[in-house]
């Protein structure tokens, strides 16, 4: 018996001896690589224009791991907010489950911003410097002339200085446009270790788009390499319609007296002209079903339909299909069961969205100070000693501080004088709670604590007040 799944058993980009087959793959066009275009130019703008954008002199989005200060739309959050990004991350990857199992790849071939910036960034830059696929492989293979120096030196310097603009971009989501302007603008003998680290991340980024390229994708992304357990055959992926497009072959011309043309109408839609396969940039075969390789960039699918519009049979030959819907013969994609999977993923971002909006912008934090034990003071009272902390999450600083019980009838004394709680940062101090021992009824009370600014209340806290064993 045949196997027909043999060619899972090794990837067309490398060969029996295990070494790299360069992929030439020719220039796609078609509505679906337009759409893709258009996504990947807006994708891109909101890229490279986000660190610009400041709400309150920070920036809307920054991400400094190192300081741990992270800032999304505006919003500050805090390593106090270390629950909302657990759960944020629990979400991100069901969501990535669920969104795989119903939509496949999609959002390798339109998001991914791997795919967006070599199909629709360097690749298109190669094949405006040195042609299509072909001219590009036989390019390569021309003896070093002066016209392969000049196309190669122009199109690599281009590569390495987007490189660098994308490092530094990336740099500027973590220590915000304005540090990155005075590290440019500065002395390199300042910011060395910058630099160098600049340097090593522009070289990463350029050898990633110059050589390794389709390999990321292949070999190195988790998320394509958990595809094969993630899919199923209702995943909505870009599929062969093998029902309609088998058996394959080339167009017969019709003989003098055979009206019926009876070679031709044995044959499918597919006339075997591999266009699908020229244009794949990972050098697959579609028609062989789903493969571990497949983006979902919808090359084929344009390159499929050019074809059928020319030899006049009907497009989508190629198309966005689940591998039942084929058997089936079902054109419908939006099913009942894709409908109530984004139905929970909908749910689940609003959920991460409502948790991300009722967070506190400012977290007061009320602790007994350690190894301290209650006092007894004057007229009768007992008094505890506090540590307290004010975490302003917010862009603007925050003054008048005041505390207040709220459940006891007492007396709160601040020691000193409760300092402004800048932007961002975290105001410390410490106070006396003093309580009638009469009022005690047991060793512990608990204390709840108002905290204001000005006449706003901006938090609670609580704590507990300890106080000798009372006997009745």
């Amino acid at each position: 018996m045949q196997d027909t799944e043999a060619f899972r058993d090794s990837i067309g980009t490398v060969d029996e001896q295990g070494k790299r087959i360069w992929v030439y793959p020719k220039k796609p066009k078609g509505r679906y690589y337009n759409a893709r275009t258009i996504v990947s130019v807006i994708l891109l703008a909101l890229l490279f224009g986000l660190p610009f954008i400041q709400v309150h002199g920070d920036p809307l989005l920054l991400f400094n791991i190192i300081e741990r200060k992270f800032i999304l739309f505006g919003i500050v959050f805090t390593p106090q907010d270390l629950h909302l990004f657990a759960l944020a991350m629990i979400t991100l990857i069901v969501f990535v489950v669920l969104f795989t199992v119903v939509f496949g790849r999609l959002f390798c071939g339109w998001v991914c911003p791997q795919t967006i910036f070599m199909e629709m960034v360097f690749r298109k830059i190669e094949y405006w410097i040195e042609g299509d696929g072909n001219q590009q492989k036989k390019l390569n293979a021309a003896p070093w002339n002066r016209d392969k120096i000049l196309k190669k030196t122009v199109k690599h310097f281009i590569f390495f200085s987007i490189a660098i603009l994308i490092a530094n971009t990336f740099l500027a989501y973590i220590i915000g446009i304005d540090e990155l302007f005075k590290i440019i603008s500065e002395p390199v003998s300042q910011h060395f270790g910058g630099f160098v680290s600049l340097l090593i991340f522009s070289g990463i980024f350029y050898f990633v788009f110059a050589r390794m390229r389709e390999q990321v994708c292949i070999a190195v992304c988790p998320y394509g390499r958990l595809q094969g357990v993630m899919l199923d055959k209702n995943s909505v992926v870009v599929a062969y319609d093998w029902i309609r497009g088998e058996p394959r072959g080339k167009i017969q011309k019709k003989k003098a007296n055979d009206p019926l043309d009876q070679i031709t109408n044995t044959l499918g839609d597919c006339i075997d002209c591999k266009l699908c396969v020229r244009v794949c940039p990972t050098a697959i075969d579609i028609r062989n079903g789903t493969q571990l390789e497949c983006v979902n960039c919808t090359a084929c699918m344009d390159a499929c339909d050019e074809i059928m519009d020319k030899v006049g049979r009907e497009r989508g030959l190629i198309r966005y299909d689940s591998f039942n819907g084929i058997k089936e013969g079902r054109k419908k994609i939006f099913t009942a069961r894709v409908k109530a999977y984004s139905g929970v993923l909908l749910a689940l971002i609003g959920l991460q969205a409502f948790l991300f909006s009722v967070r506190s912008e400012v977290e007061a934090v009320v602790l007994r100070t350690p190894g301290m034990l209650f006092q007894e003071v004057a007229d009768g009272y007992i008094s505890n000693l506090y540590n307290y902390q004010i975490i302003n999450k917010t862009t603007r600083d925050i003054d008048s501080i005041e505390f207040r019980l709220a459940n006891v009838e007492g007396r709160l004394k601040v020691v000193g004088k409760v300092p402004v709680a800048e932007k961002q940062a975290i105001a410390e101090g410490a106070f006396f709670i003093e309580l009638d021992r009469n009022t005690l009824t047991d060793r512990k009370t608990r204390v709840d604590i108002e905290v204001y600014a000005g006449d706003k209340k901006i938090d609670d806290a609580r704590t507990n007040f300890l106080g000798p064993v009372v006997v009745r």
